[in-house]
């Protein structure tokens, strides 16, 4: 190639680089995953309402309108099979009652699926479809889910319900969030907005109030951490400013000085027998968290402490064992060990943040539609463009 030819070719790749840096974080997820959402909302057109009504556990101590589900690491006892179950952290029991955290998961992938291809072709069908689930889950007499996770991971023989069990409402983020883009079109009947708004509401009163939502918030790990997350993405939906700076100030407060160390990691997930999933898991709900809660007058992505722990020292630190899992020098992950990574919400966050081109192109690499139900379940977002709207 000639020199001339040479600088030339530089030219346009720099111009191309330029080019694609003006495209805003929207446009490049959409170039990304247009196909795939479009394929995802036409499934999602097919679905039917599916609530916690559907499906009844004989152990659940609730009624037919509570959210039920069990303790993921607890088993029968061998010694006792009637008797109460016993722990075997980090790996899950088959036989627990899953079906209602399972209708709340579909419910999240049908409305962040057509609220992304509502975003995209502008198409009021979407809705229209979408509308059908949020009133069969918030509104219809027959079939709603009470605004109270009462009865959450119960343990046979233990407890017919833990404040632990608060981290499955995490699936209805993305149901708010589709709302949210709803509403700020114009498209949802003002009534039945505001019942939608209405259950959201008591529900936060309820987890903020009710002695297990308090357990939930005082935990010392990413349980914490989701309670915030899921917490600060409701109140920004009914606008309840007073517990959006709450949350805030958590963050600054609680969260980031218990939880991370001055390396950027997280001990108390580092300790656990699924070490990365859970430091994948805590880094994408708190960087979640700085995308739902950051404005002008808090930004929290720019917030350190004094020995300068802050959300990117985490993502820094993070971020290699993402682009080469093989350099990860904790244990490995006692189940689900080969479905990590995929495409971590904090790579997309961080993008948006800090401009750096590395994580948004390590991003595109991986498997944005997981088929795991664990991987599904522990990300908490899946439809990245919904949240990109406001």
């Amino acid at each position: 190639m000639t020199k001339k030819y040479y600088f030339i070719s530089v030219l346009f790749i720099l111009c191309f680089q330029l080019a694609y840096a003006d495209i805003p974080l929207s446009g490049k997820i959409k170039k990304v995953l247009k196909k795939e959402i479009l394929k995802q909302a036409e499934w999602a057109l097919l679905q039917q309402p599916v609530t916690v009504t559907a499906s009844q556990c004989e152990r659940s101590a609730g009624g037919v309108h509570d959210f039920f589900s069990e303790g993921d690491y607890w088993w029968p006892n061998p010694a006792d099979l009637n008797g109460p179950y016993i722990q075997k952290d980090g790996l899950t029991n088959p036989e627990n009652f899953t079906a209602h955290r399972k209708a709340m998961i579909r419910f999240s992938q049908v409305m962040g699926s057509l609220t992304s291809a509502y975003i995209i072709t502008k198409e009021e069908k979407y809705v229209k479809h979408a509308m059908t689930h949020l009133k069969a889950w918030f509104i219809d007499t027959a079939t709603f889910m009470n605004p109270s996770l009462l009865y959450a991971q119960a343990i046979k023989g233990k407890v017919t319900g833990r404040g632990v069990g608060i981290i499955d409402m995490i699936q209805m983020m993305e149901v708010a969030q589709g709302v949210r883009v709803m509403e700020k079109a114009k498209l949802i009947n003002q009534n039945d907005l505001q019942k939608i708004k209405n259950w959201f509401a008591d529900y936060l009163k309820w987890v903020t109030t009710h002695p297990y939502g308090i357990e939930e918030r005082d935990a010392k790990n990413n349980h914490a951490t989701c309670w915030v997350m899921q917490v600060a993405v409701f109140a920004k939906l009914v606008n309840n400013q007073q517990i959006l700076d709450d949350c805030r100030n958590r963050f600054k407060t609680i969260l980031l000085p218990n939880q991370m160390n001055k390396d950027g990691s997280f001990p108390l997930e580092i300790k656990r027998t699924k070490p990365y999933g859970y430091s994948l898991f805590n880094l994408d709900a708190m960087s979640t968290i700085c995308h739902v809660l950051n404005n002008s007058k808090d930004n929290l992505w720019d917030f350190s402490l004094a020995d300068n722990r802050s959300l990117k020292l985490a993502i820094d630190f993070l971020y290699p064992f993402v682009a080469k899992k093989k350099t990860w020098t904790y244990n490995p992950d006692v189940m689900y060990w080969n479905d990590w990574p995929v495409a971590q919400p904090f790579l997309l966050f961080g993008y948006y943040k800090y401009k750096n081109e590395k994580w948004l192109n390590t991003w595109k690499k991986m498997e944005h539609y997981p088929a795991t139900e664990e991987v599904i379940r522990n990300l908490p977002v899946r439809n990245p463009l919904i949240w990109l709207e406001d």
